[in-house]
């Protein structure tokens, strides 16, 4: 039985690492082994920024892929946890009744959603300050070379 608690907390804690499509669909299942690949290009473009500074073009273009998928991770979280009961066991517990309690929702599943919620817009307005705001940085020192 697959509870929507823990695959909430899950895909909120280690969904970069794709440890809720393991839970839920299997070590086989592809998207999981993806899951890793921006996760560890964003890691990338942070470890860049240390060492090379904030003018480092490609961590631009990394560090906000570590961004949208935490941000990715707490929207499935969230998705999980406001599945209804019959619904998460229609789809992950085939075999149990459509009122199981592995589906049902309690005070961690609640805990996991605003969690979720925290995390997740926190670090999507954090990605998209950091991606505009070297964007336009980019764009003026252009503007100046163009000028010159």
């Amino acid at each position: 039985m697959k509870s929507k608690t823990l695959s909430a907390w899950l895909a909120l804690i280690g969904g970069p690492l794709g440890l809720h499509l393991f839970y839920l669909r299997g070590i086989l299942d592809w998207r999981a082994w993806l899951l890793p690949i921006p996760t560890a290009a964003g890691l990338y473009g942070l470890q860049r920024v240390q060492q090379n500074g904030l003018d480092d073009q490609l961590s631009w273009l990394l560090i906000p892929l570590l961004g949208f998928t935490v941000a990715g991770c707490a929207m499935t979280a969230i998705r999980y946890g406001l599945a209804s009961p019959e619904r998460w066991n229609a789809r992950f517990n085939p075999g149990g009744a459509p009122g199981d309690k592995a589906g049902s929702t309690n005070w961690l599943t609640v805990g996991a959603l605003i969690a979720s919620l925290l995390l997740g817009t926190t670090v999507l307005t954090a990605s998209l300050v950091f991606s505009f705001q070297h964007y336009f940085e980019y764009q003026i020192e252009q503007a100046r070379l163009i000028s010159q």
